[in-house]
């Protein structure tokens, strides 16, 4: 089986889908793998360091000929896999959702394109995820990127001079990138607390250290989705919860949101109102600013001032640590794979009716297969 791993062509995507250590894994299980000229580069990883682990290098429409699969991060255009041979799948974060058409493009150039981001969040595929890996990153780095724009300390200090009291830290969304947000803010030094629509998280904020902010007044929501996301809340406790959230915030000096639905704009947590009430030379970071944003204002790809609050918009939060980044989403498509081998035909055969398979099979024999996409 040849493996092709592809450069990104969006300049903001530093992140690569293969990395050294993945290729001699790959290798080992007798594929034969193939590396775009410096897919590697933005990530730490050189051409050298591919050809040392055993791969070809060599330009696109090489690196794609005759190959059996091909591992991208962020998913390309139909027309640039034209070397491609048919039947040949394309592996990475496809963005489903967002990108209907290019899909449908997939399907018709005979492309088996299987979108990582829809893995089932089940127990055998949590090595797997590529969205809990990449969350767990930028959970971390969004309080990075806070303290970086706070113009204080986060560590209550007591100095000769007198004491710097701690910064009061809000995580709003509580899945893996709202967990480690509140774990790195805790050993920063920071008082945190943290809300979810999901009840179970409370005991989860709870065991790191921080104060769960919760409606308990509203009776039998629970805010559990689909495969533990999030859902959509009813409009009694939406209204609960603005009242609980606004009169909690505006004592915090940094914020940080996380909240996504599948499929769906991210949801309003933080109204212009809300912001106009935290105190100047606060700071909000907002995870899902690339989906749409949880803040009202914050701009994709910006930092702003607005009421003298800092709204931080970054996208590839995870890509802005992309050594890491990249280790850990090869290590999820080469889980993917190796749990599929066949040690005879030093192959992957994927099962049509297997769990993991059907939920990131997007195409096949030229048709959209997907679901959670034919459905909508």
């Amino acid at each position: 089986m040849k493996i092709a791993v592809l450069k990104e062509r969006d300049p903001l995507e530093t992140r690569v889908s293969a990395t050294p250590e993945t290729v001699k894994k790959f290798i080992a299980l007798g594929a034969t793998m193939a590396v775009e000229s410096g897919a590697g580069e933005t990530a730490g990883f050189a051409d050298a360091e591919y050809r040392e682990a055993g791969s070809d290098v060599g330009d696109r429409e090489a690196v794609i000929a005759d190959a059996d699969a091909m591992f991208c991060v962020r998913g390309p255009d139909a027309a640039e896999l034209a070397p491609a041979k048919k039947d040949a799948w394309l592996i990475g974060a496809l963005d489903p959702f967002g990108q209907r058409e290019r899909v449908d493009a997939y399907a018709a150039a005979g492309i088996g394109a299987l979108a990582m981001e829809f893995m089932p969040r089940i127990t055998r595929a949590q090595s797997m995820d590529i969205l809990s890996s990449q969350s767990n990153l930028a959970g971390y780095k969004a309080v990075l990127d806070a303290a970086a724009e706070y113009g204080r300390a986060f560590p209550m200090m007591m100095t000769a001079a007198g004491t710097v009291s701690a910064a009061r830290c809000f995580v709003m969304g509580v899945g893996v990138a709202g967990l480690q947000a509140i774990a790195t803010a805790r050993r920063l030094g920071a008082q945190v607390s943290a809300t979810d629509v999901r009840a179970a998280t409370k005991e989860q904020i709870e065991s790191l250290g921080a104060k769960p902010i919760f409606v308990e007044e509203v009776e039998g929501i629970e805010g559990e989705g689909t495969g533990g996301y999030a859902t959509e809340m009813s409009e009694e406790y939406q209204k609960a919860q603005a009242e609980l959230v606004s009169s909690h915030i505006a004592k915090q000096d940094i914020v940080i949101t996380t909240a996504l639905i599948p499929g769906r704009p991210a949801p309003r947590l933080i109204s212009d109102a809300q912001i106009a009430t935290m105190k100047p030379g606060s700071v909000i970071v907002d995870l899902a600013v690339e989906q749409g944003g949880n803040v009202e204002g914050a701009v994709a790809g910006e930092v702003i001032k607005k009421h003298g609050v800092k709204i931080v918009g970054h996208r590839n939060v995870a890509g802005r640590l992309a050594a890491d980044a990249s280790a850990l989403y090869a290590r999820n498509l080469y889980n993917f794979l190796s749990a599929f081998w066949d040690e005879e035909t030093k192959a992957p055969i994927l099962p049509e009716d297997d769990e993991i398979v059907q939920g990131v099979t997007l195409t096949r024999d030229g048709n959209v297969v997907n679901e959670r996409l034919t459905a909508s």
